[in-house]
């Protein structure tokens, strides 16, 4: 997906010693920012009709703390989908030069502002124009941002306050021929951000970084697209600095996963910007988990504002919009217009270049004999790749079931046949695991998927086991404390891993009999193209 936020970040720059970020590296983890902060700010079809563009700022709102809390307190978590007040990110940074470490923070948020088209001094909903331009009253958002640098040593001391709030504003457009008039209004924004930092050994300290909402709350009942005009939107924080290197905090060190443990993040979650490393020079901290090193794929034209979708299918379905629906989006916002404008004028050559690429190529190992696993239905597994008990054992390899040599290619006629997704099973710990076996979830410390992290030590039940055409092994499991698990079944969503992040907690059963499948295993399976995402959408 090119539009998508991709793990890997640049060769290159970052200073040994942890100099600090090279010249421009904030401006060039920009480029993800951007995508954080509009995500979700208007979806295809860009249209103010559409349904889903009627419930908007979903990521990282800080509203007044009265009017948020009017239930009762906010829960803390690192999801930022959830409405807080205030937003707390704290990570670890070694010291390499301790005289003249410096931190550089930079808050980011959207400021909502409202366009409210007027026909002789009355609010209307829509306007058209003597020259045929329709104009729509609609809520747009203005980009903020404030820096603070300081030294190392003053957060040390007792850390710095700093305003980050933005003043209130009008702007009036008066249409041409005296047909109206287009009024932008912005409330004030009151918010503050402090930064602080904890010594926790020689050469090592914990910073914090808390954005709150300062503002007064509007009255308990005030509707959420109300109270969102005193809201930061989109809210997160790049940090850098000079003289020192921040940790990762999803795959730490050895040694320093204890105080990786300890920090507590709420409401976002930082991850490091720039080249590949265990630490580097800058950190993005937002309310979208994303992997260490994000980058937008060098092939996305432009933002779509929605970097969970494909960037070919997105502008195929733009592309195919009517002449009326193309007028509506124009008028909703000027970002949807430019998105239009992108896609009617894109060239061939750039179009071509959404449909993919090859980042990296791995050679393929050869397969290993095959040998049927007792008591296992379907094709025969290979004999010790299949066996992974090695898996979870310090420094040993992950081994992952390779295709069987005698199967021909997933491209040929007969590549699927004898798989059976509901009765295949794969050894683990010489457990066979499949449909209706009751496992732990053990994640790979490093390299695994920044949210199955989340899970580890989750038990679960594996639904089915399946092949994917490189030839590894994926077992589908339901978590047992997932009160949607039924229902994910019945949709066939599952959470995937590998047969070396699975502690097996019992036989899937008795050596004479097949495992018996999950009860809803029997309705596992992917969606079809009219099911996708880009289908469902408007």
């Amino acid at each position: 997906m090119a539009e998508a936020l991709a793990e890997g970040g640049r060769k290159g720059a970052a200073a040994s010693g942890g100099a600090g970020p090279s010249p421009g590296l904030l401006e060039q983890l920009g480029a993800v920012a951007d995508a954080v902060l509009y995500e979700g700010y208007l979806l295809y079809p860009y249209r103010r009709s559409s349904t889903k563009n009627r419930v908007r700022w979903q990521f990282g709102v800080l509203f007044p703390r009265d009017w948020v809390e009017a239930d009762g307190p906010v829960t803390p978590g690192v999801s930022g989908s959830a409405d807080s007040w205030y937003q707390q990110t704290e990570c670890l940074l070694r010291v390499r030069r301790p005289d003249s470490a410096r931190v550089r923070v930079r808050v980011r948020y959207l400021q909502m502002q409202r366009k409210q088209v007027e026909e002789a001094g009355r609010p209307v909903e829509s306007l058209h124009g003597d020259d045929g331009t329709v104009h729509l009253t609609f809520d747009e958002a203005l980009p903020r941002e404030c820096e603070i640098e300081a030294p190392l040593g003053e957060l040390l001391r007792g850390g710095r306050t700093v305003a980050v709030g933005a003043a209130a504003g009008e702007d009036v457009e008066h249409l041409p021929g005296g047909a109206g008039r287009v009024v932008r209004s912005r409330e004030e924004i009151r918010a503050e951000t402090t930064i602080t930092a904890e010594r926790l050994s020689d050469g090592l300290c914990r910073i914090r970084v808390r954005t709150t909402n300062t503002a007064p709350a509007p009255p308990p009942r005030t509707l959420r697209d109300e109270a969102l005009r005193r809201a930061l939107i989109a809210t997160h924080t790049l940090l850098g600095g000079e003289g020192v290197e921040f940790v990762s905090l999803i795959d730490p060190p050895a040694e320093l996963a204890a105080p990786v443990r300890a920090c507590r993040n709420e409401f976002t979650f930082p991850v490091l910007g720039g080249e590949s490393g265990l630490t580097g020079s800058v950190v993005l901290s937002a309310p979208i988990i994303l992997p260490d090193h994000p980058q937008v794929a060098p092939e996305s034209p432009g933002d779509l504002h929605d970097a969970a979708e494909i960037d070919e299918i997105l502008t195929l379905r733009t592309m195919l919009l009517t002449d009326e629906e193309k007028r509506e989006a124009r008028a909703t916002d000027p970002r949807a217009a430019a998105i239009l404008d992108r896609v009617d004028t894109m060239p061939q050559e750039v179009f071509e270049r959404l449909h993919g690429a090859v980042r990296s190529l791995t050679p393929a190992a050869p397969p290993a004999p095959a040998e049927r696993v007792p008591g296992a239905v379907g094709p025969a597994a290979p004999a010790a790749p299949a066996v992974v008990s090695a898996g979870r054992l310090p420094g040993a390899a992950p081994v992952t079931p390779t295709a069987s040599a005698e199967r021909p290619a997933w491209w040929q006629e007969g590549g699927d046949d004898g798989l059976s997704p509901t009765t295949d099973t794969v050894l683990v710990d010489g457990v066979p695991l499949g449909g209706g076996s009751r496992v732990r979830l053990r994640p790979r410390g490093r390299g695994a998927d920044a949210q199955d992290m989340f899970l580890a030590g989750r038990t679960a039940e594996v639904a089915a086991v399946f092949h994917d055409v490189d030839g590894s092994v994926h077992l589908a499991v339901t978590l047992d404390d997932d009160p949607a698990a039924e229902l994910n079944n019945w949709y066939g969503r599952f959470h995937y891993f590998r047969p070396d992040e699975l502690e097996p907690l019992e036989p899937a059963g008795s050596p004479d009999e097949p495992s018996a499948p999950a009860p809803a295993a029997a309705q596992a399976r992917h969606p079809s193209d009219s099911e996708t995402p880009a289908a469902e959408a408007e």
